[in-house]
């Protein structure tokens, strides 16, 4: 049996300019901004660049020459690449706001769908000041667990994340409070400095692949677009040419503001419930300052399913690829679930330019960070949803 060829939706980006100068985006991604970041970052106790793993048998049954992943899942022990942004974030933005005032007399905010608040009351902790984390209906108790285990307070919010970060903002605004989004309706520069904080990504993989950082494809989770947004302008600023690789950017079909915006050609909210499996992804609607820059610079937006992204999970977690085996969160697969939905479908991998000469990074962005609610997804049965199971796998084409 083949890989899975499931439902999925992609569109060519028609706004995408990467032969425009890059300079007027900088104001939202630049080098600069991700240096600087780094530069703290790195001297954080406990900083070590996290692992690229290659992924040979996945690049096999997949049709293409290689896969990379850089894996997440032991950043600082948050278990996230956001403990990069939020908590760099934190030490930034008490730094200009304190104006020689103790920590302590200060209460930072934000809202979160788990990983964004858990690097806030991290970066809370570390600076010795009192958080609260908004936290939507959809959100698991395991990861509210972890971010009281912070020592932050955490208020709940019926409704989506949308609703949660509008919560937080007024409630922040109402008591004299920092807030702390790693998303805004409009310019505002502690959401910058977090897309600043995901830049140490690119760094270290500059580093990471030596000579030549030379991928020609790259898939990304969606969201709200911060990482995909940190991650393509860094990757523009550096080659404005016909090389820069082909940028794909994936959400849940149930969460889809990226693809929808794309669709419209101008911002759109998706609407209704939000509710997927790729808890983390459960927004709906793009970042202000992540928009100029996945318009200019993405190439493909596309949707996939939870079932998708729960096959992917059990595989990878498994190695039934033959590969080692990565333990990836929910909100950490998109990406590479998306990369194997694609090779399977031959009108996506013509779109996207997948063919046996591509060589693919993707990020698993988070590991195994709700250990309950990450069993729960390895021991769905799928096979009467026409996912294979492990041992019936077979390269594409086959």
């Amino acid at each position: 049996m083949p890989l899975p060829r499931p439902d999925i939706h992609f569109v060519a980006n028609g706004l995408r300019r990467t032969a425009a100068p890059y300079g007027a985006l900088k104001r939202y991604v630049s080098r600069a901004l991700a240096e600087e970041a780094f530069g703290e970052i790195s001297a954080w106790r406990g900083y070590r660049p996290t692992p690229l793993i290659d992924l040979p048998k996945l690049a096999a049954r997949c049709g293409v020459s290689d896969i990379r992943c850089k894996d997440e899942g032991d950043r600082f022990g948050i278990g996230s690449f956001k403990a990069l942004g939020g908590a760099y974030a934190v030490a930034r933005a008490l730094r200009i706001a304190a104006g020689g005032a103790s920590p302590a007399s200060i209460t930072v905010a934000t809202a979160s769908d788990g990983n964004h608040g858990l690097s806030v009351a991290w970066g809370a902790r570390r600076a010795g000041c009192r958080c609260v984390v908004f936290l939507h209906a959809g959100v698991s108790a395991g990861r509210q667990r972890l971010i009281e285990a912070e020592g932050a307070t955490v208020v709940r919010v019926d409704g989506t994340y949308d609703m949660s970060t509008a919560t937080a903002a007024a409630t922040a605004e109402r008591s004299g409070w920092l807030l702390v989004p790693d998303t805004a309706p409009q310019f505002d520069e502690i959401p910058r400095d977090v897309m600043a904080g995901y830049g140490t990504m690119i760094l270290e993989l500059q580093d990471q692949y030596g000579p030549r950082f030379d991928p020609t494809h790259v898939f990304l989770q969606g969201g709200c677009g911060g990482l995909a947004a940190a991650v393509c302008g860094l990757m523009r600023e550096a080659d404005n040419s016909a090389e820069a690789p082909t940028i794909v950017v994936v959400e849940p079909d149930k969460a889809d503001c990226l693809y929808r915006s794309a669709l419209a050609g101008t911002p759109v909210v998706a609407d209704g419930a939000l509710d997927t499996v790729m808890s983390g992804l459960s927004v709906g609607e793009v970042s202000a300052l992540a928009w100029p820059v996945l318009a200019e610079g993405v190439d493909v937006f596309m949707t996939i399913p939870d079932e998708m992204a729960v096959w992917s999970m059990q595989a990878i977690t498994a190695g039934a690829f033959g590969d080692p085996p990565i333990g990836i969160g929910d909100s950490g697969v998109a990406g590479l679930a998306g990369l194997i939905a694609a090779c399977a479908h031959p009108a996506a991998r013509e779109t996207m330019r997948l063919g046996p000469d591509s060589r693919v990074l993707v990020i698993a962005t988070e590991g195994v960070v709700d250990r309950e609610s990450t069993a729960e997804i390895l021991a769905r049965d799928l096979r009467a949803e026409g996912y294979p199971a492990s041992a019936e796998l077979e390269p594409i084409g086959a």
